[in-house]
């Protein structure tokens, strides 16, 4: 058993392991912020009538969504070597989340019924205030689950961020295990803080599904 685990390797990348779950968790807000955003914004402009407009929104939702994370992200950390890894990484997961994210929200708007846009022209309202006042309470209401699984898939795909030298929560746990060749103890406690962060997420989505079905 000794050989196989050591508790004093686990004491001594514990500390390393909540410093890179700080950096995790940040980018995973960040993030997040960013995606739900960007999201919203995409989805309503696809709604417009100009071509000219949803064509090249769509077509770049699509590329984003069919090519993999891991290479936007060493792509544009090549590509944007002024500004620092942390930033460029929470700006190509919230651009990679906000592609999905605006699915979820097209759903939620599309969801809202046909009724409350006919009782907003009866009423005479502005587009821009039957939007922020009527359809968007409605339909962010409907998304929240939706927009909470992503963020939780986001948070578990943070160890991507090693690939372009972002000391996230993996990348402490493998330079541990590189520097004292002892990588069981850093990994599984890695994997452990994963699970104690994402499972009670999934759980609070959960409930929130059932509350809002």
């Amino acid at each position: 058993m000794n050989d196989f685990w050591s508790w004093d390797h686990a004491a001594a990348v514990f500390p390393d392991l909540i410093k890179g779950l700080g950096i995790t968790v940040l980018a995973t807000v960040v993030g997040m912020i960013i995606a739900a955003v960007l999201g919203l914004v995409v989805a309503i402009v696809r709604r417009s009538r100009v071509r000219a407009v949803t064509m090249p929104v769509g077509f770049l939702v699509e590329f984003i969504r069919s090519t993999p994370l891991l290479v936007q992200l060493v792509f544009a950390n090549l590509m944007f070597t002024q500004f620092p890894s942390l930033a460029v990484g929470c700006v190509v997961l919230g651009i990679h989340y906000a592609t999905y994210m605006s699915e979820v929200y097209r759903a939620g708007i599309d969801a809202v019924p046909g009724g409350q846009w006919e009782a907003a022209v009866a009423l005479d309202l502005p587009r821009s205030r039957t939007w922020r006042a009527v359809i968007l309470p409605q339909a962010i209401r409907n998304t929240l689950p939706g927009l909470g699984n992503y963020a939780i898939s986001m948070f578990k795909e943070t160890p991507f961020l090693a690939f372009i030298y972002v000391v996230e929560m993996y990348a402490a746990a493998q330079a541990y295990g590189g520097a004292n060749f002892r990588y069981i103890e850093a990994i599984t406690l890695a994997g452990l803080l994963f699970l104690l962060v994402s499972y009670p997420t999934s759980l609070l989505v959960r409930r929130m599904e059932n509350r809002l079905a």
